[in-house]
C-alpha cells in the first residue's frame, strides 16, 4: 500500500499531531512533516517518534527546522532562510506515508505561498483535524469550504477532544463531509493509550479508502 495522507487542521495545537501519531501508527508508513517551526522544546516529529510506535526511519526529517516558535514564513525570515514550495516535495515511498501541516490550511511558508497552495498543488488526500469546543463550527466549516474551492479531495473530519454530539453533527451535515471519529484527550498520553484510542475510535479501512 503506498497511500499517502496529508493530516492537517482548524488551527494550531488542537492535537493533530497526537492523531498524526495515531495514525501513522495504525498504518504501519511513515511520517513526514515539511517544516517544523520551534525547536526548544520537543518537536512534532519527536512527538511521533515517542507515540507512533514506527520502527527506526520511519519518521522523515523536516525538510526545514527554523527556531522560533512562529509561522513558519515568519520563523523562516528570523532564521535567514527562504521556504519555498519545490523545497516541499512529498516523499514516495512504497509503503504509507502521514504527512503534517503546521498550523491551519492558510498558514504561510513565505509571503506569497500557504500551505493550502503547497496541499492544491500536491492533489493528496487531507484528513481535517477539528476540535470539540466552542467555535469549532465556524472554523471547520471555512476550513471544509476553502478545500473544496480548491478540488482538494477530503477524506473526511477528525474531531479531537470531549464528545460534543451536536456540534460534530451540526459539521458533518453543513460540511457534506465524513466524520471519520474521535480522539480524545488521553491521560496518560502513552504509545499505548493512543494506539488503544485509535483502534477503538478509527475505521482504518474508512480512512484508507480515501475521499
Amino acid at each position: 500500500m503506498s497511500k499517502r495522507i496529508v493530516v492537517t487542521g482548524t488551527d494550531t495545537g488542537i492535537g493533530k499531531t497526537v492523531f498524526a501519531a495515531g495514525l501513522a501508527g495504525l498504518l504501519d508508513g511513515f511520517y513526514w512533516k515539511p517544516v517544523q517551526s520551534g525547536l526548544d522544546e520537543e518537536t512534532d516529529s519527536e512527538v511521533v517518534e515517542r507515540l507512533a510506535g514506527l520502527p527506526s526511519g520511519r519518521v522523515l526529517p523536516e525538510a526545514h527546522r527554523l527556531k522560533s516558535p512562529l509561522s513558519p514564513h515568519r520563523s523562516a525570515e528570523i532564521d535567514g532562510v527562504s521556504i519555498e514550495a519545490a523545497d516541499l516535495a512529498f516523499p514516495v515511498l512504497p509503503t504509507p506515508l502521514v504527512i503534517e501541516g503546521a498550523g491551519g490550511l492558510m498558514v504561510p511558508i513565505n509571503r506569497q505561498t500557504r500551505f493550502i497552495d503547497i496541499f492544491a498543488e500536491w492533489r493528496l488526500p487531507v484528513i481535517l483535524c477539528a476540535r470539540t469546543e466552542l467555535g469549532t463550527i465556524n472554523h471547520t466549516l471555512l476550513s471544509i469550504e476553502a478545500l473544496r474551492a480548491r478540488s482538494i479531495p477530503l477524506i473526511g473530519v477528525v474531531f479531537i477532544g470531549e464528545e460534543a454530539a451536536d456540534t460534530q453533527r451540526t459539521i458533518t451535515e453543513f460540511g457534506a463531509v465524513r466524520r471519520l471519529g474521535r480522539l480524545p484527550h488521553l491521560a496518560p498520553l502513552t504509545r499505548e493509550t493512543l494506539r488503544e484510542a485509535m483502534v477503538a475510535g478509527f475505521d482504518l479501512a474508512q480512512i484508507a479508502g480515501g475521499e
